[in-house]
C-alpha cells in the first residue's frame, strides 16, 4: 500500500529534526542535571531520561533500520520533502533551535546558573553543582556533534552509542574528576580541613572501569 504524500512528508521531516530536536533535549538533561543535584543525578531520573531521548534521536534511522529489518514497511528516508508548508515547518524549526536555543537561550540558562553558584557560595554551600551545570549547558551542542560521532550506523547504533557514552565518561571524564578531587584535597590540606574524602572519591573515580570489570568476572 503507497502512503500518503503527506505522511512520508512528516517521516522525512521527523529524520530532518532528528539532530536540532537532540540538542533541545541535551539542554533539557543539562537543567535537570542541576535538579538532581548538579554533581549526581538520580537512577532512572530526569537527566538519564533526556540523555536517552537525545540518543533515540541521534540514531533513528538506524533504529527504523532495525524496524525494516523485522518486516514492517516504512518509506524510504532519502529524498526532499515534497510539501511546502512541512518544508517551512523544518526551516522554522531548525532557525529557533540555532538561532534561539543555542545561541542565546543556552548563554542566558548557563549565566544564570552561574549567578546561581556565586549565591550557593555567600550561603557557606558549595558551588560546584551550578558551575558544572553551566558547563554541561555551554557544551551542549559540542556533546551532541561528539555523540554523532559515535554512530557506529548499524542496526544497534543506539546502544553502541551508549555504550560510547560510558566508555567516554569512565575513560575521560572520571581521571579528570579525580584530578579535580586531588587538587581539592590538597587545598583542604593547606587550609588544615579535612582532606580524606575527597582523596577517597579521587581513587574511586579512578576505580570506576575496574570495579566494573570486577562486576562482570563475578557475573559471569
Amino acid at each position: 500500500m503507497t502512503l500518503p504524500q503527506i505522511i512520508v512528508d512528516l517521516m522525512k521531516l521527523l529524520f530532518d529534526l532528528a539532530v536540532p530536536s537532540a540538542i533541545c533535549t541535551m539542554v533539557l538533561a543539562g537543567i535537570a542535571l542541576r535538579q538532581e543535584s548538579g554533581l549526581s543525578f538520580q537512577a532512572g531520573g530526569h537527566f538519564q531520561k533526556w540523555i536517552l531521548w537525545s540518543v533515540i534521536f541521534l540514531t533513528l534511522p538506524q533504529i527504523v533500520s532495525w524496524l525494516a529489518a523485522q518486516g514492517i514497511t516504512l518509506p524510504p528516508q532519502g529524498g526532499s520533502i515534497g510539501s511546502p508548508w512541512v518544508m517551512s515547518v523544518e526551516t522554522s524549526f531548525n532557525n529557533f533551535v540555532s538561532g534561539v536555543v543555542v545561541t542565546r537561550l543556552v548563554p542566558v540558562l548557563a549565566a544564570f546558573f552561574v549567578l546561581k553558584a556565586v549565591l550557593d557560595a555567600a550561603q557557606g554551600q558549595s558551588p560546584l553543582a551550578s558551575v558544572v551545570t553551566a558547563i554541561f549547558l555551554l557544551g551542549a551542542s559540542s556533546t551532541v556533534q561528539l555523540m554523532q560521532s559515535w554512530n557506529s550506523g548499524s542496526q544497534f547504533a543506539m546502544t553502541d552509542m551508549l555504550g560510547s557514552i560510558w566508555n567516554f565518561l569512565a575513560g575521560t571524564i572520571l581521571p579528570e574528576a579525580a584530578g579535580i578531587a586531588v587538587v581539592g584535597a590538597i587545598l583542604n590540606y593547606a587550609r588544615h580541613r579535612p582532606f580524606m574524602p575527597l582523596i577517597g572519591s579521587g581513587l574511586a573515580f579512578l576505580s570506576v572501569s575496574a570495579l566494573w570489570k570486577l562486576v562482570q568476572a563475578m557475573v559471569g
